[in-house]
């Protein structure tokens, strides 16, 4: 397999389905990564994960650099053998983590300073060390290292956040391609900023094709801004990237979220929601999400989701699984997670499918009709 390698199948609108080829496997897009942020999947066996649909995972360099530790992960063979995943994995940089985490935060060129939010011990990160650590988790898609500030900041704070953004992204570039073999068998992405302004978000796209990357993510969305503003700026965006390379829509999000971006031209989406969902009672179907814990479905002897193929669904009840919920027992979570990854992967399939035979349109606007209670 080569190492990194995108190829476009076919396009209908500004949506495209495609493969992404890596040593450790191909990546069929649009792809929904489900997040692993501590080397786990929570709830589910790295099996388990794949027979959802996945191709590959997200990892969190922020908690793993702070537990059990990046070197300590090397000694023990890098992220896929430590929790027995084989196929592709990406990490994200930390960035959003320390800003949105940590007790507190000091920025400067060099980096930032910051303190665990699990011990208090103080630690940096910079371009060069987020680059270090995701090389010695053994990460295949590598995300540079970026700083992020909420959309309702001032433009000149967006501005300056955004141009020091591009400053790390040329930091980072240098720090992964001095990363020897591990450069030469893995890829980096680089992230666009400028929050909700076309002309920064445009600047951005231009220092980020300067440099070069494999992959290009649109950053910063998903913060709060709601999805109108989101996909007014998914309507430019994209389009202001590479268009040979995958497209990736960071933190996002909510399944019309995903329809919604994908129409615009995104390859690539991760979020906690599908498994954090599942630890607290919802579940997505088709005709919108349900919480499981409501006392209607005590007694009610059908599937989470009656279109839905996942073993949960063509295993257990709504009753059982609402009592188990109730009761709090962790098969609860177990279950109910299951069941949103598999939903997810689904909707990702049949978004492939639909861009494939020229239906995404129709498509789309069927699965919003259904999912908010019209169709």
């Amino acid at each position: 397999m080569p190492r990194f390698d995108f190829t476009i199948h076919a396009t209908d609108g500004k949506a495209r389905t495609g493969t992404i080829a890596m040593q450790r496997g191909e990546i069929r897009t649009p792809a929904f990564m489900p997040v692993g942020t501590a080397a786990t999947v929570k709830a589910m066996k790295p099996q388990d994960v794949r027979a959802s649909g996945a191709d590959i995972l997200l990892g969190n360099t922020y908690h793993l650099m702070l537990r059990p530790g990046a070197e300590r992960v090397d000694r023990l063979g890098g992220l896929h053998g430590f929790m027995g995943w084989d196929r592709p994995i990406l990490t994200d940089s930390g960035g959003y983590q320390v800003m949105s985490l940590s007790e507190l935060t000091k920025r400067s060129e060099e980096g930032i300073v910051f303190k665990s939010h699990l011990d208090g011990t103080r630690h940096m990160l910079s371009p060069e060390r987020s680059m270090e650590i995701q090389r010695l988790l053994g990460s295949n898609i590598v995300m540079a290292f970026d700083e992020l500030v909420p959309t309702t900041s001032t433009r000149e704070v967006q501005a300056a956040a955004m141009e020091r953004s591009m400053r790390w992204a040329r930091r980072s570039r240098q720090g992964f391609d001095a990363g020897g073999a591990h450069a030469q068998n893995n890829a980096l992405f680089g992230i666009q900023q400028g929050a909700l302004d076309e002309g920064l978000r445009k600047a951005s796209a231009d220092a980020l094709l300067d440099i070069g990357f494999d992959g290009y993510a649109v950053g910063g969305l998903a913060v709060g801004e709601g999805q109108e503003a989101m996909f007014a700026c998914l309507d430019y965006a994209p389009g202001q990237l590479d268009p040979a390379k995958p497209r990736y829509l960071m933190g996002v999000g909510k399944p019309d979220d995903i329809v919604g971006a994908v129409e615009r031209g995104i390859d690539m989406f991760d979020c906690v929601l599908p498994t954090r969902s599942g630890r607290t009672g919802q579940a997505f179907t088709r005709q919108g999400p349900i919480n499981i814990r409501n006392a209607k479905f005590a007694e009610d002897q059908g599937p989470l989701d009656p279109a839905c193929a996942c073993p949960t669904c063509g295993t257990f009840t709504r009753a059982y699984v609402h009592h188990l919920v109730r009761a709090g027992e962790i098969l609860g979570a177990m279950l109910m997670t299951e069941h949103n990854l598999w939903f997810y992967q689904a909707l990702m399939a049949d978004l492939r499918a639909a861009i494939a035979q020229g239906r995404l349109t129709p498509f789309a606007n069927d699965f919003r009709a259904t999912y908010y209670g019209k169709g």
